[in-house]
């Protein structure tokens, strides 16, 4: 009976679950019309407005409920005290003894050109949300906004945007915001970016260059972390572009008619023989500074004088180590003579020490020569600055050109290292220094840089002194596997004692001229019938000097006859009518 009872439960189970089955099938098999007509009867799922948003829109875009209106830039937006009391500026306001905390008008004046209705909306509308977006082209206008009320979260904001998105176009505005409005985070990010940036990218645009300010000048040319490319004769190139620039505002570089007209103005001066020694679009700088019949220096003159500061942290003392680059310095007349005169004097009272240290096997170095033992600061205030960019890897080597008191030096990047030689050989056509051993101080910098030329990583070595022998190679660095290319290689080196450059405290308003016949003789000639020997006949003749004549006396010194280099401008009589022509 018990096994009947169960098979009949068994039955009725299956026949209900079979029923169970076909119904799911009947009800799968509505057609797809039936269900998108069940599904425009069934309840839909609509997102809320967050509270956040609800406020922003009711209270802010729609203007409900307002108990205070600002009017600013004749705009008026109708607002809440309460929301507006977020901002320190507002609260004093409101909750002082102010006669505004007892109207429902106000109206603010707003002295900052900066701030515009586009800012005002944003900020305003930022204190009724939790976020606000700010596009880069926008950002200036609103941290001067927030700046205004006080609005920390928001300054921080537009630090942020400014920080990511400094490039050549937006690096000299940031800066002068940061420095407005004093956001240190900026301004060092952007000073940091035009350390980096400013010859290798300013020297191709002019429009942007000129917008630089004397003082960011001054500061730049006076930093010790400038990328220097290739060496500071670039730098005072691109300091007479910019001070050409500042001073010629009309002046377009990029300008196709004023392109043309320097093209042409250049085949002049090449078929009169006169040697610019410049890329056409130059030339109308060259001309300009040349062409001053004065014998007084540019920064000795009224247009010059602004920029004396800027000139004044230039490292002068290594425009004097390249024939042609002494040769232009001098033609431009920019630079007081006096401070090329006092280098060049600084540059052969080395080598003479140099070169008394060599014959004298008892003195191992002078002290006065050899830079050894100068703090940091004297380093970086005296060292000769060079930079290079490597755009791959691989083996590469380099030397900066211009004499280096004796010492040829090459650097060598191999693999993941970065060495110096000091390079000596006999077929080599320069003058090298015999001396054993040289010692020098350097420093090393290598930056990675990503598409905006911003640093990604920057590795840098101590200053430390180097002692090196004929040919002799040191590694300088050993590269982190964080730099990547390109790669930004700046170098600070020290190989002589540094001078006193007290001088270049003054700029000369007038300089003696120079009188006809020293034009007229050769450098070369000058004490060429001086009756005195070649050398000493004994060693009460030596060469050092003792006494005057007995017509002279110590309180009345002989004067002395300066020595000047003539200035290779006017070759002809053409030549002449084309610098008239051209003067600006």
């Amino acid at each position: 009976m018990g096994q009947i009872m169960g098979s009949m439960q068994s039955n009725v189970a299956e026949v209900f679950s079979n029923r169970r089955k076909r119904k799911r099938s009947t009800d799968s098999t509505l057609g797809q019309e039936e269900q998108a007509q069940l599904g425009t009867t069934l309840p839909k799922k609509k997102k809320l407005l967050t509270t956040t948003q609800y406020i922003y829109k009711a209270l802010f875009k729609e203007e409900k409920n307002s108990d205070v209106a600002v009017m600013v830039l004749d705009k008026v937006w109708h607002l809440h005290k309460v929301y507006l009391s977020q901002s320190p500026y507002f609260y004093t306001m409101f909750n002082g003894t102010w006669k505004e905390a007892q109207q429902n008008f106000i109206q603010i004046t707003i002295p900052d050109d900066r701030i515009n209705v586009e800012s005002l909306d944003a900020v305003f509308g930022s204190m009724y949300s939790d976020e606000i977006e700010i596009d880069p082209k926008d950002v200036i206008p609103v941290l001067a906004t927030a700046t205004l009320f006080h609005l920390d979260g928001i300054i921080d904001k537009c630090s942020e945007v400014m920080v990511d998105t400094i490039n050549a176009e937006t690096a000299i505005h940031y800066y002068e915001a940061a420095c407005q409005y004093g956001v240190m985070g900026v301004k060092k990010s952007t000073f940091k970016w035009f350390q980096i940036n400013l010859l290798s990218i300013y020297s191709k645009q002019p429009n942007l260059l000129r917008h630089i300010s004397i003082d960011l000048m001054t500061a730049l040319t006076a930093s010790k972390d400038l990328y220097v490319m290739q060496t500071e004769f670039s730098l005072y190139t691109l300091l007479r572009t910019w001070m050409f620039l500042r001073l010629h505002p009309d002046h377009d570089p990029e300008d196709p008619v004023q392109r043309a007209e320097a093209q042409r103005t250049q085949d002049r001066l090449v078929n009169a023989g006169v040697e610019t020694h410049t890329p056409s679009m130059d030339v109308a700088q060259w001309t300009y500074f040349t062409s001053r019949m004065e014998e007084r220096s540019f920064l000795a003159t009224t247009e010059g004088q602004p920029f004396v500061p800027v000139f004044q942290k230039l490292r002068t003392q290594y425009l004097t180590n390249h024939y042609m680059d002494l040769k232009i310095i001098y033609n431009d007349n920019i630079i007081p003579k006096e401070w090329l005169y006092s280098h060049i004097h600084s540059h052969w009272d080395a080598l003479l020490k140099i070169d008394h240290g060599q014959e004298d096997s008892r003195r191992q170095w002078d002290s006065s020569t050899v830079p050894q033992q100068l703090d940091d600061d004297q380093f970086f205030e005296n060292c000769m600055r060079c930079g290079r960019l490597l755009t791959e890897p691989g083996y590469q080597k380099w030397r900066w050109t211009g004499f280096n008191f004796g010492m040829d030096l090459i650097l060598i990047m191999d693999s993941r290292r970065l060495n110096i030689r000091r390079h000596h050989r006999h077929e080599h056509e320069r003058v090298l220094s015999l001396q054993t051993k040289r010692k020098f101080m350097i420093r090393t910098t290598v930056t990675s840089i990503n598409a905006q030329r911003q640093p990604v990583f920057t590795q840098t070595s101590d200053i430390c002194s180097l002692s090196l022998e004929k040919n002799e190679e040191v590694p300088l660095m050993v590269l982190d596997q964080k730099l990547v290319h390109p790669l930004l290689i700046s170098i600070n080196l020290l190989v002589v004692m540094p001078p006193n450059q007290s001088f270049k405290e003054v700029v000369p308003h007038s300089e003696e001229p120079t009188s006809a016949t020293s034009f007229s003789i050769p450098i070369s000639e000058i004490g060429a019938t001086c009756e005195r020997p070649l050398t000493p006949a004994s060693a009460d003749d030596s060469a050092v000097y003792i006494g005057d004549s007995e017509a002279s006396t110590p309180t009345s010194p002989s004067p002395r006859r300066r020595i000047s280099w003539p200035r290779e401008i006017a070759v002809s009589s053409e030549a002449d009518a084309l610098f008239g022509d051209m003067a600006c």
